[in-house]
């Protein structure tokens, strides 16, 4: 079972694991968004420090904290 929490703003925050190319375990709280793509949204110098590879980027993307331009 998951186990979340609510923030102050009522969003549903939950703990997931990234794991890196090296195969350290990062434990982060991940936002619930109901409007899932299959798609992980990270920051790029985030993905990069995990080992990473970039498969994909869009320019503009509408996430949880506004409109974000992707910076390379």
């Amino acid at each position: 079972m998951i186990e979340g929490k609510f923030s102050n703003q009522g969003e549903l925050i939950f703990e997931i694991d990234l794991v890196a190319s090296d195969g350290l375990v990062i434990a982060v709280d991940a936002l619930f968004d109901t409007g899932f793509t299959d798609w992980l949204a990270i920051n790029t110098q985030d993905a990069l420090s995990l080992g990473w590879e970039l498969v994909e980027s869009e320019e503009t993307r509408l996430t949880a904290q506004g409109e974000s331009q992707c910076r390379y």
